[in-house]
């Protein structure tokens, strides 16, 4: 049984994480024969061969100057070439980038590779030559029959190299040995344009400092008097004819750039991808949960078109969508149009919360576990967590939110013992109320609460 990984190298020059542990997965498979692949320039070679360390002995790096500036459909393009001639049984990918941070690439090649699919993979709980079955993050229990393609969560570390393993080989292979059509690769066969960048400064808020005595009392009137959460997207002036929101999710993302548009039920990507054709739209519009995200993804390969991922806002000159989405952790937001139509896009939606208090928590406060699950419990709220304490084994992975985990909207979010990193930040910036407490005055927390207290957990928490 032969296991392709895709592999990404990170701009700090390691691997990405979501691949990381695509790799480790791959290599726990007794008796396979795993096989690395990544698109880069030739300063990449370097970069496999320290993976080939790990247990594969084989890397391929596809690496051409045609493949260079390649969104996420030209790149599922050029890397499905490799897999039609690499024929493995099972592709691996992370379920994400930092860069981008786009989760499009794995569903868009299994498309063009023409194979199975099941993404957003917790564990592998049985892999053979005839089929995979995984428990997933959201959609529970999957099987696909081989060749199929699976896209990776955070689920595991991965592992080092023992001190006598050897370096492989890594192949380097061009447009030509790939027999690749050059005006769909890189920059040429990218159908979305990047129009500008800049410093991503939403989500700040002018907070109040309180004393911890007072904690109680703004939670409880924060959740009383919090009114149906309105989208903060100005409408465009000049409007789309024909926009399809796909379910009831992403309307009003779709109303701020049509009048009347039509609201679609999702369904499978065949069913999704002859609607759209008979519908002949300006523009389709996801929501961001996970199986719209695939099946997203997935039409766009159908259709040759652009898809510009976890947009939070869309706008129009009457004639084309214009979308703005966080990119490199969040760090930045990008201004992009699509150069296909219809245009499409996965807008930022949140998922529904058990709970209208979640309290999250952050390193800063990883002694201090056990007394903030005995405070949540007081105030009837539910914990989450930031990625460094998922990373470091204190909370479960489902309760990650950010970036990297969920999106989160709830009436109130405590924020306990977090700096305020951006990737954290785009997750929770929807909340209604947000509180942070934190001892460091200079936290950049405070930067993006409504409320803040400079106090130890201890001491704002007053928990005996």
């Amino acid at each position: 049984m032969r296991i392709l990984v895709c592999i990404r190298q990170g701009l700090d020059g390691e691997i990405n994480p979501f691949d990381a542990c695509a790799y480790e997965e791959a290599l726990r498979v007794k008796d396979a024969e795993v096989v690395i692949i990544s698109m880069g320039p030739l300063s990449v070679k370097d970069f496999l061969l320290r993976l080939t360390r790990l247990g594969t002995k084989r890397a391929i790096l596809l690496s051409d100057r045609a493949f260079s500036g390649a969104d996420t459909l030209a790149t599922a393009y050029t890397l499905s070439l490799a897999v039609k001639r690499l024929a493995p049984d099972y592709v691996f990918c992370g379920r994400q980038t930092l860069v981008g941070d786009t989760a499009q690439t794995g569903a868009m090649l299994s498309v063009y590779a023409e194979m199975g699919l099941v993404t957003n993979v917790m564990s592998v709980c049985s892999i053979n030559e005839v089929q995979i079955t995984c428990k997933t993050r959201d959609m529970g229990e999957i099987s696909a029959p081989s060749p199929a393609l699976i896209t990776v969560e955070r689920i595991n570390s991965l592992r080092l190299p023992s001190i006598r393993s050897k370096m492989g080989e890594v192949e380097i292979w061009s447009a030509n040995d790939i027999e690749a059509d050059v005006s769909r690769c890189g920059l040429a066969g990218s159908p979305t344009r990047v129009l500008e960048t800049k410093e991503n400064s939403s989500g700040r808020r002018r907070c109040t400092y309180i004393d911890p005595s007072e904690l109680s009392g703004v939670i409880f009137d924060a959740v009383n008097k919090l009114a149906q959460e309105t989208l903060q997207t100005t409408p465009s002036e000049k409007k789309l004819k024909k926009v399809i929101s796909i379910g009831e999710a992403p309307l009003e993302y779709a109303k701020t750039v049509c009048d009347n548009p039509v609201i679609v039920p999702i369904s499978t990507a065949e069913e999704m991808t002859q609607i759209i054709k008979n519908e002949e739209p300006d523009a389709v519009i996801w929501a961001s949960d996970s199986l719209s995200k695939q099946v997203s993804a997935q039409v766009a390969a159908k259709l040759n078109l652009g898809l510009c991922a976890d947009c939070t806002s869309l706008s129009t000159d009457g004639e084309s969508l214009f979308m703005v989405r966080p990119a490199l952790a969040g760090s930045v937001v990008a201004r992009i149009k699509s150069q296909t139509i219809p245009a499409m896009a996965t807008v930022r939606t949140t998922q529904k919360d058990t709970a209208d208090i979640l309290v999250g928590v952050g390193y800063g406060a990883r002694e201090n576990i056990d007394k903030i699950k005995e405070f949540a419990e007081k105030i009837g709220a539910e914990i989450t967590a930031t990625r460094k304490m998922v990373d470091n084994d204190y909370l479960p992975y489902d309760m990650q939110v950010g970036l990297t985990g969920r999106m989160v909207a709830p009436s109130v979010y405590v924020a306990v013992g977090m700096s305020g990193a951006v990737h954290h930040i785009v997750g929770i910036e929807r909340s209604g109320t947000i509180i942070a407490i934190n001892p460091d005055k200079d936290a950049p927390i405070f930067d993006y609460a409504d409320y803040g207290i400079v106090a130890s957990v201890d001491e704002a928490l007053d928990i005996k």
